[in-house]
């Protein structure tokens, strides 16, 4: 007889509000998957652009560090914008997201291994679980504006914030599952 399987979602920390706890739950499972799915990466796969002016798997783990602790300045801690250096020792400047066409990934990530960006993805969570454990149900739902760096004016809620934050994370980590398909097939064809 096959076995059973489990999918159970676990609300693990108590936040003040039941809502941001989802959301963490969320976020956490979703890494569990990314952290399990990129265990065996060597740094060659980590760096492998597909083309020039394609994002690396090394970039996209940078980046997903990078956006979830902006959204949380800009969100939750309102400031003006966001300043990643001093929580992650990187910024969106030493990523390369989004890279100009037939540009070359950043030199800063240049031989990064998966334990660096393990670190970054963990610093990223912490930083987000703080932020969560202040909230309440009450300071989800107030609107605030923020003017984009392309100078579009946003008007948006710290409950669209995390909802960002999730979604933003599961599309990008479809991709480094899409780039990591690539890379083993791209090998495999050279094989034959």
């Amino acid at each position: 007889m096959p076995k059973a399987m489990r999918n159970i979602m676990t609300i693990r920390a108590r936040p003040r509000t039941r809502e941001v706890a989802l959301f963490m739950a969320q976020l956490d499972d979703q890494s569990r998957n990314l952290r399990a799915d990129t265990r065996a990466m060597t740094r060659p796969e980590l760096a492998w652009q597909p083309a020039p002016g394609m994002n690396t798997i090394g970039m996209l783990l940078a980046h997903l560090a990078v956006v979830e602790v902006g959204w949380m300045q800009v969100g939750p801690l309102r400031l003006p914008s966001p300043s990643t250096r001093a929580t992650l020792g990187i910024d969106r400047d030493d990523i390369g997201i989004p890279l100009a066409a037939h540009r070359r990934p950043p030199g800063a990530l240049a031989g990064r291994t998966l334990a660096f960006y393990d670190r970054l993805l963990a610093r990223a969570r912490a930083h987000t679980r703080k932020v969560a454990a202040t909230l309440t149900d009450a300071d989800l739902e107030p609107e605030f504006k923020r003017t984009r760096r392309d100078g579009i004016r946003q008007v948006l809620n710290d409950r669209w914030v995390f909802y960002h934050v999730l979604e933003h994370f599961a599309g990008h980590y479809g991709q480094i599952l899409l780039l990591r398909h690539q890379f083993w097939a791209r090998g495999r064809k050279r094989g034959r």
